[in-house]
């Protein structure tokens, strides 16, 4: 294994200072992705009052975030950088802060420089909200 391997995955792609996923920013949710067995990432996140909107329920802007975050990581997990070009967001139930959340990420279509994702947030068997978008790829730094 090279140095570069054993550093995170956020900070080899550049996002070490995310608020998602990085883990040189104090304020970072510090969400860790892994691969699934079917070509996508997933992770779990239990969410908390400080990133809530309405009383008790989980701020949209939130919800938007863990969802590209999740298609980022997809693509990190495939060796691809790429900026998120279109977001399109269905908020399907509302979130409860405290929940316990899974969120999946996987690619629909790659035809470099333009990729084509889907994530969702799942509560249990209950889809919460779910995202499609499409990234396109910058040169690795």
């Amino acid at each position: 294994m090279t140095t570069e391997e054993a550093l995170p995955i956020s900070t080899q792609n550049g996002h070490s200072r995310c608020l998602l996923c990085g883990e040189r920013n104090p304020f970072s949710l510090r969400l860790v992705f892994e691969a699934d067995d079917e070509g996508g990432v997933k992770t779990r996140f239990k969410s908390h009052e400080g990133l809530q909107g309405y009383d008790e329920m989980l701020h949209g802007g939130v919800i938007a975030a863990l969802l590209d975050a999740a298609m980022t990581h997809c693509l990190f997990h495939h060796r691809v950088q790429a900026v998120t070009g279109d977001l399109h967001v269905r908020f399907v139930n509302p979130v409860s802060c405290g929940a316990s959340l899974e969120i999946r990420a996987w690619v629909l279509s790659s035809r470099p420089p333009l990729y084509r994702l889907r994530a969702e947030i799942k509560q249990g068997l209950r889809i919460m909200a779910w995202a499609e978008s499409k990234f396109l790829q910058r040169p690795a730094r």
